[in-house]
């Protein structure tokens, strides 16, 4: 019962990172998991019983955990390739993560869980020697199972994923469910962990294949995020993070600059109240560096403070996009927090890119954060946020915009694409004229006049969040269902 509870949560877990380099990591994704579960654990439990009724012996019972172990191993097998094969299909039929995660989760892991939720009134009904001691013996039992599910919940979220990776976390349990199951057969089904154990020993190769025109340089999974970074044809690298739907860092060969939004960070500070380049910026959301290393190229004397909750990511920076700077500090440490932490009237502007796609984090977007971020810049520093969204939704933009005005007098915005809107906001007038008179090097001057161009006041309307209230998830997944209903991408 122990190991049995300890393999159902394990695998919940495994399985929200099987799908996420698929479909992400959204909300959406993990509520098709946790319901896939749940349901295939009520049915394994109304089966079970009925099981234990027809043939209450313990050879029934091990059958049916090595059963559920031979299919949880291979889960890992069969999901890198179908699930492959599922994006390509839903994507022609324009469907979202919702239909594909379920879907996904339904074919590999529904089978396994409801053979695992079989062995709970299976054992009970082993168990029970007498009517009397019914419910001594169930509340033993579950209590036993349900401290076997806190294990596995801390082993595959904080032990096995970022050390031994996924697939090896599959196996892992499943190795384990073997070697009880089979102590209650004979001894040739001792067979199945060692067969399990030798497919553990296999070198796992990639996770996610290269899309035409690209390859892989690096793929990892840390305690956060699948991450890999990805080279073009032509040299560009991009930083992908889970499903690989946006891009997260960009690095181009023989330049600083990347013709996105990271570009306008460079120029949009000019707009305020400081004429002069920024003495000290932190960057909120530093990712591997894209900004950073721009800072550093273009105002060596810029003081940057780099913020990114994902340590490896800004290894991965360093190796792979050419982080650093004359005057780059890095923290590893979760952006508000840390922010709290700093002296007030501190910095020039403050650079809010914090994204675990598709969602902001609540906490970055509410009234008391952007009261705090006002007490940490100097006096007429600016905020910017970067504010990704599907194309054509201005829902988190609205909502941003309306946070923004309930802490500072001026907001403003820079739509710099169909995906990217850059919030600003200062307690000083910010005028497009200013960028275009700035003293900036002259690769940037083309920059300021165009960014200078598309600033404009920032969208009405929208609801004020704060820490108590901040839908931000949900906000997000119904803009994400309004694109799938409607065929977008």
């Amino acid at each position: 019962m122990f190991v049995v509870g300890s393999a159902s949560l394990g695998a919940e877990i495994a399985a929200a990172r099987l799908l996420a380099p698929y479909f992400g990591a959204s909300t959406i994704v993990w509520a098709n998991t946790i319901a896939t579960v749940l349901v295939a654990l009520a049915v394994g439990y109304w089966i079970g019983g009925r099981m234990a009724d027809r043939r209450p012996n313990l050879r029934g019972l091990s059958l049916v955990v090595v059963a559920a172990s031979v299919l949880l191993a291979a889960v890992p097998f069969v999901g890198r390739p179908f699930l492959s094969e599922s994006v390509k299909a839903l994507d022609s039929i324009s469907a979202g993560a919702f239909l594909g995660s379920l879907v996904g989760v339904l074919v590999l892991v529904a089978v396994p869980v409801l053979l695992l939720g079989a062995v709970a009134p299976y054992a009970v009904r082993l168990k029970m020697e007498a009517v009397e001691e019914a419910g001594r013996v169930a509340g033993r039992l579950y209590a036993i199972s349900t401290a076997g599910s806190l294990v596995g919940t801390f082993l595959s979220a904080l032990l096995f994923i970022p050390l031994i990776g996924t697939r090896r976390t599959f196996l892992a349990f499943a190795l384990a469910l073997a070697v009880v199951g089979a102590l209650g057969l004979s001894r040739r089904w001792l067979l199945v962990p060692l067969g399990i154990a030798g497919l553990i020993a296999l070198p796992v190769g990639s996770v996610k294949a290269a899309e035409p025109g690209t390859r892989v340089l690096h793929e990892e999974e840390t305690p956060y995020q699948y991450v890999r970074v990805v080279q073009e044809d032509g040299g560009a690298r991009r930083l992908e993070l889970n499903e690989g739907v946006a891009t997260h860092s960009l690095w181009r060969p023989g330049t600083v600059l990347t013709g996105d939004y990271w570009d306008d960070f460079l120029v949009l500070p000019f707009a305020g109240a400081r004429p002069a380049p920024p003495r000290r910026i932190a960057i909120l959301g530093n990712a591997a560096g894209t900004t950073a290393r721009a800072y550093g190229h273009y105002f060596p004397g810029t003081r940057v403070d780099a913020v990114e909750i994902d340590g490896a990511l800004t290894g991965i920076g360093r190796r792979w996009f050419g982080l650093g700077g004359p005057r780059l500090h890095v923290y590893t440490a979760d952006a508000r927090p840390w922010l709290a932490r700093q002296p007030e009237h501190r910095y020039d502007a403050i650079f809010v890119d914090a994204y675990r796609q598709p969602y902001i984090p609540f906490y970055l977007t509410t009234r008391e954060f952007f009261d705090s971020v006002r007490r940490k810049l100097a006096p007429g520093g600016t905020v910017i946020v970067n504010i990704g969204h599907p194309s054509g939704s201005r829902d988190l933009e609205r909502v941003l915009g309306a946070t923004m005005r309930a802490s500072f007098p001026f907001v403003a915005r820079d739509e710099v694409e169909s995906t990217n809107t850059l919030g600003l906001a200062s307690s000083a007038p910010m005028v497009a004229a200013r960028m275009r008179r700035a003293a900036v090097p002259p690769e940037l001057r083309r920059l300021a006049a165009a960014a200078a161009s598309r600033l404009r006041p920032a969208l009405p309307g929208g609801a004020v969040y704060t820490d108590d209230r901040a839908p931000v998830e949900w906000l997000v997944d119904a803009s994400i269902v309004q694109v799938a209903a409607n065929g977008q991408r």
